[in-house]
């Protein structure tokens, strides 16, 4: 099994180095497009190989894509922390009448007791 993930690692890896011999002529990424330069007083323009706008599309797109997901998942978080809370207040409870239940038996009794 692991040399199973090994190779689809190496190909992953191989389908990357290949999209990025591809693409590597380089493109200018405006900040403004060049209609509006006149308007702003900046207008940063840099040159990057086309692989890298790919991938930073990519990476960009993951990192959103997690940041909703967990934004959505806010109230099933909030819903398990809230059951979670109230487990180890029910179980605080029980030991609690379990512990008045058997007070001034014997404790081997009381074990006795519990097993029913």
């Amino acid at each position: 099994m692991r040399y199973i993930r090994y190779v689809s690692i190496a190909i992953f890896a191989l389908a990357l180095i290949l999209i990025a011999l591809a693409n590597r002529v380089w493109v200018p990424i405006r900040l403004v497009p060049p209609e509006l330069t006149s308007f702003t007083a900046l207008s940063p323009a840099h040159e990057v190989p086309l692989f890298v706008v790919i991938f930073g599309g990519i990476l960009a797109g993951l990192i959103l894509g997690f940041i909703w997901e967990w934004i959505r998942e806010a109230g099933e978080r909030a819903a398990a922390a809230k059951q979670a809370r109230e487990m180890t207040r029910l179980r605080a409870e029980i030991k609690r009448l379990k512990a008045q239940k058997h007070e001034g038996k014997d404790d081997v009794l009381a074990l006795l007791d519990d097993g029913r």
